[in-house]
């Protein structure tokens, strides 16, 4: 309606005067024709250079693909049968730590594309700087951790099945090199910003010795969907460590990098003492009582996941009688207290009343997320992640790493999907505050000027 364009007939009276000739003659539409009478329309409706380049990249995407693919399952079939399913188990324990970081990557992503799409001001919420990395700068990053961990791992199965043991054992470490070299990079590239700010926080979170900000809390809940990670990173580079790379010896329960090795669940349990001690820390600058019932809700993961190790350290009927009914019970206690977290205090949906009033005005209503199949599936959806989730600590699981790798998949979508609700959240406080803060100063002022109102 504004600024837009107007189109007027070509023997307009408004282009002509009485008695001319038509203003556009068959002469200069003939003009408007290309070389050999090809119309610039036809030449407008070729590929442009940046489509065929988008083209030829996506191609090259689908042929590395492939090649990975037969290269690495040519690879695995020339390995013998009673070696194949200990080496692949070990090639996963290696790779699987980064491909789910970078699956974490792409969903996040997706946050910032939704949070972008809904105006929702992200960059305020974490309080980021204006060098901040968009959704398109952390899908390039995705993009390009996709290509080079698959690499890395065709690299290994080719090596390695290829008698080149030695070579094939660098890669990892090459791999696990790089990511560590680039995290802590000191110049200006690789957005060095991003980085800092992305170290910095994790230093806060291990030391909580400052006032807890929501970028801190935020990305601790996330490490703590991330335990296992963690945990496949320990035992990795603890083989890396003790030169266990391609070898049969890592297999060894009882060795220092055994699937038995006490290390196990004390990485899984940290992230969830971070996020404790953060809970004091909070408590302790704002004495709000909602503070310790939250670091209650971490404190019950601690008996969850010792519960679970004690499988391999005590006599099977002494597991079955009497630790694995208490290791069910506190995952049920786990599971149940956590959803009930979500729901009524990270995303404030107050047991669900607030889908019930989508039909009436609300502060906090409608504001991103107004479809209440949304929230029905958001619910429905967290409960039952949440409940899997506490399954994969189960100490019986360590070696079905298909089984884990899915279910640790699952949960870092639960927790982005999380995300949305939770950063939703914030921002409806923010906003409300503001409302508050405004209604104050304008309140302010109408004092002020019935003041100035006096009779003189």
């Amino acid at each position: 309606m504004f600024g837009g364009h107007v189109t007027v007939p070509v023997n307009s009276p408004h282009l002509r005067k009485s008695g001319s000739r038509q203003l556009f003659s068959d002469l200069e539409t003939s003009e408007m024709k290309g070389i050999g009478g090809t119309p610039l329309a036809t030449a407008a409706m070729l590929p442009s250079p940046v489509l065929l380049w988008r083209l030829k990249v996506v191609m090259l995407f689908f042929f590395w693909v492939f090649s990975c693919c037969k290269i690495s399952w040519d690879s695995v079939m020339r390995m013998s049968l009673d070696l194949r399913d200990l080496f692949l188990y070990e090639a996963f324990l290696y790779y699987n730590p980064l491909l789910l970081v970078t699956a974490a990557v792409w969903f996040w992503g997706a946050n910032l594309w939704v949070f972008a799409q809904s105006n929702v001001n992200y960059s305020k919420i974490f309080d980021l700087d204006q060098n901040h990395l968009t959704h398109k700068e952390i899908w390039k990053c995705a993009t390009w951790m996709t290509i080079i961990v698959p690499t890395s791992m065709t690299s290994y199965l080719y090596l390695y099945s290829h008698g080149e043991v030695s070579w094939a054992a660098s890669q990892p470490v090459l791999l696990y090199t790089a990511v560590a070299i680039i995290l802590i990079f000191p110049f200006d590239i690789f957005y060095l910003s991003s980085r800092f700010f992305f170290l910095r926080t994790l230093w806060r979170i291990v030391f909580p010795f400052q006032a807890i900000a929501f970028a801190d809390f935020f990305v601790a809940d996330i490490l703590t969907s991330m335990s296992k990670v963690f945990s496949d990173l320990e035992r990795s580079v603890c083989r890396m460590v003790h030169r266990q790379v391609a070898t049969i010896a890592w297999f060894e329960a009882d060795s220092v990098c055994g699937s038995h090795s006490v290390a196990i669940p004390i990485v899984l349990v940290l992230p969830y003492i971070f996020r404790l001690f953060q809970c004091l820390r909070q408590y302790r600058d704002t004495k709000e009582k909602i503070s310790l019932l939250n670091a209650l809700k971490y404190s019950t993961a601690v008996p969850v996941i010792f519960l679970s190790a004690l499988k391999y350290h005590v006599f099977p009927d002494n597991w079955i009688n009497f630790y694995r009914p208490l290791w069910l019970l506190s995952s049920f206690l786990n599971s149940l207290y956590s959803f009930y977290w979500d729901i009524t205090r990270d995303w404030d949906l107050s047991c669900f009343t607030r889908i019930f009033k989508f039909t009436k005005p609300h502060l906090v209503s409608q504001l991103i997320y107004g479809q209440n199949w949304v929230y029905f599936w958001v619910i429905g959806s967290n409960l039952i992640l949440r409940c899997t989730w506490t399954y994969k600590l189960s100490a019986h699981l360590r070696h079905n790493h298909l089984t884990v790798f899915a279910i640790t998949t699952l949960e870092i979508f639960r927790r982005f999907q999380w995300a949305f609700f939770r950063v939703e959240n914030e921002w409806n406080k923010m906003n409300s505050k503001q409302n508050v803060q405004m209604q104050d100063i304008s309140g302010e002022e109408e004092k002020l000027l019935n003041l100035n109102n006096h009779n003189v």
